[in-house]
């Protein structure tokens, strides 16, 4: 098997809220999830997502999720480009 592409990120979501947007994304019928470990499959692609503990980021009296999330892309041309495409699905807007 090829070597995976690893790309590390501090998220500001909780799990049910990654897994909600990812199943957008990949479709639900897409991907299997084993407590923080998620797969996603796709002919000789596989993206392998795991989730670290839940934690928070306090800030004054603002409380923040935060997730540490690991994506190993094994199989893709070009994973930079896939991760830019999952990293603007996770983009929240602000004002």
């Amino acid at each position: 098997m090829a070597e995976s592409v690893i790309f590390d990120k501090e998220m500001g979501i909780t799990h049910r809220d990654f897994v909600r947007i990812l199943s957008r994304v990949v479709g639900e019928q897409n991907y299997r999830r084993d407590g923080r470990q998620i797969v996603v499959e796709d002919s000789d692609r596989r993206l392998e997502i795991t989730l670290s503990e839940e934690k928070e980021r306090r800030i004054a009296l603002v409380v923040l999720p935060v997730t540490r999330v690991r994506f190993a892309f094994t199989g893709y041309d070009d994973p930079e480009q896939a991760m830019l495409h999952l990293d603007r699905h996770f983009q929240r807007g602000g004002g």
